[in-house]
């Protein structure tokens, strides 16, 4: 009888543990671009007009925190698709310099993550070490890719990360086939 009683009691643990996860996934598409993504939590969104490659563009952004990790998916238009390479260059190398990662430059191999993201033509991973701007040590994983002449970069971020929740981020982003 107490043998039914404990195992009762630790079946509703698990259910009630299995209720509030601490990753919460949800399918999300991207407004404006044909990128679905997998969102852990239900993402916050901003837009603003930042410098790039000398024009102002207007950078749109989704992040969430769950589980002590931060996601976050940016996306912006570059208007000619000759300026994709260059604008993701750029980004790269702005968002290394945002970590303060000190590099040779956005294209270090030693910061290469192999990463495929579904139905992008190529996409380029980027694992760092840097400090946030609070000042502590921060891991990040990112992903830069393009559709046209639209730009994207995916990223985690965290003092250590989840591996599962990171396969399940970067696992969840997809374009429909050209």
């Amino acid at each position: 009888m107490l043998h039914s009683v404990r195992a009762a009691g630790l079946a509703a643990l698990l259910v009630l543990g299995a209720c509030s996860p601490t990753f919460n996934w949800r399918a999300w598409p991207v407004e404006g671009t044909p990128l679905q993504a997998m969102m852990p939590c239900k993402p916050e969104s901003a837009s603003r007009a930042v410098p790039m490659l000398g024009t102002p563009v207007e950078l749109h952004m989704h992040s969430c925190e769950s589980g002590g990790l931060k996601f976050a998916l940016a996306w912006a238009d570059v208007g000619q698709a000759a300026q994709v390479p260059v604008a993701m260059t750029a980004w790269r190398l702005a968002s290394l310099q945002t970590l303060r990662v000190t590099v040779a430059s956005a294209d270090d191999p030693a910061l290469n993550w192999p990463v495929t993201v579904a139905g992008a033509p190529q996409a380029q991973g980027v694992q760092a070490q840097g400090t946030d701007p609070q000042g502590q040590a921060v891991l990040s994983r990112t992903v830069y890719f393009a559709r046209g002449t639209q730009v994207f970069q995916a990223a985690v971020y965290g003092e250590r990360l989840n591996g599962e929740a990171v396969e399940a981020f970067f696992g969840g982003l997809k374009l429909p086939a050209p």
